[in-house]
């Protein structure tokens, strides 16, 4: 039987990784899981609770952990956390059966999403100025990671649908 192999979204905060990936996973027939909500399932409290209990290297590794199983499927579109790839161990753990595909959005959309968003960490504790610092550098790392790249630069239903397209020209894995 062919399946799609799992697919890793990676991008900034805000880029709409999980608004755009259940969107594209619910019209492929693939299974969908935000890998935050799915590091705080596992944890039992949220990923904010988590920094502040645990620090950023108690988060980056439960990601860790989250990003070397989640990857492992077959037939997932998986919406990593923003700072994920940024980490080489999460890039080769996710690179042994899954692709990365980065959702290339514009700084300001992101920003307009996630100013004072109390669920992100990072971008209540970061001015507009600081957000924009993490954002350069870590575009940089985006493309140098990302086996395929969605210019999100439209409306919601039209990354949704340049993501399916990637997608459906990726390689099918065949499993008898």
């Amino acid at each position: 039987m062919a399946e799609f192999p799992s697919v890793v979204l990676c991008g900034f905060m805000g880029c709409g990784k999980t608004a755009i990936g259940r969107f594209a996973a619910r019209q492929l027939g693939m299974e969908f899981i935000d890998a935050d909500q799915y590091i705080e399932q596992q944890a039992g409290i949220s990923v904010s609770e988590i920094f502040n209990k645990y620090g950023e290297k108690g988060f980056r590794d439960r990601e860790y952990e989250a990003m070397k199983e989640l990857s492992t499927k077959t037939n997932c579109l998986i919406a990593s956390g923003g700072g994920a790839v940024t980490f080489q161990r999460n890039v080769e753990a996710i690179r042994q059966k899954a692709y990365i595909i980065y959702l290339d959005t514009p700084f300001q959309d992101c920003c307009e999403r996630i100013l004072g968003d109390e669920s992100r960490p990072l971008a209540v504790s970061s001015t507009e100025a600081e957000l924009k610092t993490l954002f350069q550098k870590r575009e940089g790392v985006y493309r140098a990671v990302a086996d395929r790249i969605v210019e999100n630069t439209g409306s919601l239903n039209h990354g949704v649908q340049e993501l399916v397209r990637i997608i459906c020209e990726l390689p099918i894995q065949n499993n008898a």
